[in-house]
């Protein structure tokens, strides 16, 4: 039985919603490719981490410090091209699964590193999309791909027209 939220007709807020995310997340990766040095932001977040109210934590600073700093050129490259795939496997609904974890993980540690913006609304919408996650794949390219879609696809007249010329 299926739940209220999976309903093809609630289904189509979920595809809303993850559409408008997955603009979101092109759009912020769009603008970074190519010219994108996130050196800058690093060394900013671990300088949050000190004074009486840091914004970081100090273990999250270490890791920046020791691990992201370090290896700033494939970060370079990661945070572009990760946020504009996690916007386009959104946008068609391939992928989503995937697509709402890797979003949800690149959001929690942008607000590790002390930025806030529209992170916590990004992050928020994407669990949400995440609690759904049928009906949020109800209208896009991984519905097309699940076993009972296939199979009816295989059983319609088309299929075994083309099935049955193999044959000959």
């Amino acid at each position: 039985m299926k739940r209220w939220y999976e309903n093809r007709f609630v289904a189509i807020i979920w595809a809303a919603l993850r559409i408008w995310l997955g603009v979101q997340w092109i759009e912020a990766g769009w603008h970074k490719l190519g010219a994108f040095d996130a050196a800058g932001f690093l060394q900013g977040a671990i300088a949050k981490a000190g004074g009486e109210f840091p914004a970081v934590q100090g273990w999250y600073a270490d890791f920046l410090q020791n691990v992201a700093l370090p290896n700033v050129k494939i970060i370079n490259v990661l945070i572009p091209w990760g946020e504009i795939l996690v916007g386009l496997g959104l946008i068609v609904g391939a992928l989503t699964l995937p697509a709402l974890i890797a979003g949800a993980f690149m959001n929690l540690n942008f607000l590790l590193a002390g930025t806030v913006s529209t992170n916590p609304i990004l992050l928020a919408l994407a669990v949400i999309l995440l609690f759904v996650i049928k009906g949020t794949t109800y209208y896009g390219i991984d519905h097309l791909l699940t076993k009972e879609t296939i199979n009816k696809f295989k059983n319609t007249n088309f299929f075994k027209k083309i099935q049955g010329a193999a044959a000959h």
